[in-house]
């Protein structure tokens, strides 16, 4: 369970996506009913550290504290320090990952965990506009540049700016349950789930009138989950072709129709298992999966446990965590 959280800055860091981290885990919740990590932001010397935007930061803590830290976060570098690793900052992430912690790199952060060594034999990912340079620096890392984050065991690895904070909730949904990150992102005002296999980017960034006609489409596959939803039958409903909906629905939410509705499904499903009593059998025709066992199947494969398991340790958000200070 994640209590101690340390965010790792260098020189020419880059201001977003550190502040993507102080949000997602240095934020008090408390007042929503959301349980503090102890958070803390580390540097190889405290002091001033310089950012890429022309301003510093004032860090009071080395990196003892991220040596004793449950998540290591590591943020972006310049690329001018792109294979010229810090052995200090090296030395750390190796021990957290030696000793089972997690480690979070936000975009070209990622070349810094591949400065370790911590990658060699994984898969990761980093910003596309990067990936073919870490492909070719690093040929031991089997490097994927078309999604948004990618979990090697207790390594998360992930895209370009905002997709570091799908990786963050995608982490907080293991340690704190679908409920408890689905309040987190609501105070965010960001989506709750984009899957970690979603596209880096989506044809259309912003989708021309006609495509404002998947909204109710999708409205109606999330109020009817327990329906076998075809592409066909969506089409129509969307009155289009089911090629040109398939197309439409890819390019506008950076998912199949059918991938966006099996992680809408196993969402309904965590929800349900952690707010009610209801048995598993009831729970799959809930969520549209028909049978526990199918349930079974699909729960494990795409959150990792059993969900019973998950039920155990989420019913009710019972999580509890030290407060901040």
């Amino acid at each position: 369970m994640i209590h101690t959280v340390a965010t790792i800055v260098q020189p020419g860091f880059s201001p977003f996506e550190f502040g993507l981290a102080c949000e997602a885990f240095g934020l008090d919740r408390a007042s929503d009913g959301i349980p503090n990590f102890d958070f803390h932001i580390a540097a190889t010397e405290p002091g001033l550290v310089p950012s890429n935007m022309g301003f510093s930061i004032t860090v009071d803590e080395d990196l003892a504290v991220a040596d004793a830290a449950d998540l290591v976060i590591v943020t972006p570098l310049p690329r001018s320090r792109w294979g010229v690793p810090d052995e200090r900052i090296s030395g750390v992430v190796q021990r957290a990952v030696a000793r089972g912690a997690w480690v979070l790199s936000i975009c070209s952060g990622s070349f810094v965990l591949a400065d370790a060594g911590v990658l060699d034999g994984r898969r990761a990912t980093t910003h596309w506009m990067y990936a073919d340079t870490m492909a070719a620096r690093y040929p031991k890392i089997d490097v994927d540049p078309g999604v948004l984050f990618v979990q090697d065991g207790r390594i998360i690895t992930s895209a370009g700016t905002a997709a570091g904070l799908d990786a963050s909730l995608h982490l907080m949904r293991q340690e704190l349950g679908a409920e408890a990150t689905n309040r987190i992102a609501r105070r965010m005002v960001v989506a709750p789930q984009r899957d970690g296999g979603q596209a880096q980017f989506i044809d259309k960034p912003l989708p021309v009138a006609a495509s404002h006609s998947l909204a109710p489409v999708t409205d109606w596959m999330l109020e009817n989950l327990r329906a076998d939803l075809s592409v066909e039958q969506l089409a129509a409903r969307a009155h289009m072709s089911p090629r040109t909906f398939a197309r439409r629905f890819k390019a506008d939410l950076g998912a199949t129709p059918a991938a966006w509705l099996a992680r809408q499904r196993i969402i309904h499903a965590q929800r349900l298992l952690e707010r009610t009593d209801l048995g598993l059998d009831r729970i799959a025709w809930e969520s549209g999966f028909g049978s526990a066992a199918v349930l079974r199947q699909n729960f494990a494969r795409v959150v990792g446990i059993t969900p019973t398991s998950y039920r155990a340790r989420f019913r009710a958000v019972t999580v509890e965590l030290p407060a901040v200070g």
